[in-house]
């Protein structure tokens, strides 16, 4: 993949970000956003931090997300799903923190390096 400017905690927050959105997606309307979607909502989140990134990696990101996502339904009862989801979207805000967004962002950095996404 070509290189690009966005670094791995930018990375990985974008990831974490999707995946939550497609969760809550999941959890609130049952529906998981289309990779479209995923890259829309990558475009706003960068946009609202005046970073850029290759459509390669908005592409690749969205794709991980949608993986991570599914992983998670089908492993997690939808009482726990439901717990994870909320967690993710409270973690959006920085000034949160728990347990479980602390492990999903480790997740989304494991990810990452295993895909060779991890960045400069």
């Amino acid at each position: 993949m070509e290189q690009d400017p966005l670094g791995l905690e930018s990375r990985k927050a974008l990831l974490f970000a999707l995946t939550t959105e497609r969760l809550n997606g999941y959890y609130d309307r049952d529906e998981l956003a289309s990779d479209a979607r995923a890259r829309d909502v990558a475009a706003a989140w960068l946009s609202r931090r005046e970073l850029r990134a290759s459509q390669g990696l908005l592409k690749a990101l969205a794709a991980m997300s949608d993986t991570f996502a599914r992983e998670l339904i089908a492993s997690l009862s939808r009482e726990a799903g439901l717990y994870v989801a909320h967690e993710m979207r409270e973690a959006l805000d920085p000034a949160y923190q728990s347990g479980v967004s602390i492990d999903m962002l480790a997740e989304c950095e494991r990810r990452l390096r295993d895909a060779d996404l991890a960045g400069a």
